[in-house]
């Protein structure tokens, strides 16, 4: 069993896709920061041409998965956790099988 780190702008570029295929706009079209506070846990900001939308953790894991499927090809719903490293950022981490 292996562990796949995927990084934050990894994370970023997810969130992008998500949002772009939810509005129907372009990737390019969407800006996402990432959040995370000790109380709330993680969270993102997107912005897009119609305004802003903030993104709990749950749907920053529906867009990672999604992307985990699609570019990956690796099973999304094999262990994926996010985290926190207070000086190289959010990541995610991924157990595989492969």
């Amino acid at each position: 069993m292996t562990k796949i780190i995927i990084p934050e702008e990894d994370i970023v570029l997810a969130i992008c896709m998500y949002i772009a295929e939810e509005q129907n706009i372009a990737v390019d079209d969407v800006q996402v920061e990432l959040f995370y506070d000790d109380y709330t846990g993680f969270s993102a900001e997107a912005i897009t041409s119609s305004g802003k939308q903030e993104l709990i953790t749950k749907q920053i894991i529906t867009a990672l998965r999604k992307w985990i499927k699609e570019n990956l090809h690796a099973d999304p719903y094999a262990g994926l956790k996010l985290d926190l490293d207070r000086r190289n950022g959010i990541y995610a981490r991924l157990r595989s099988d492969s």
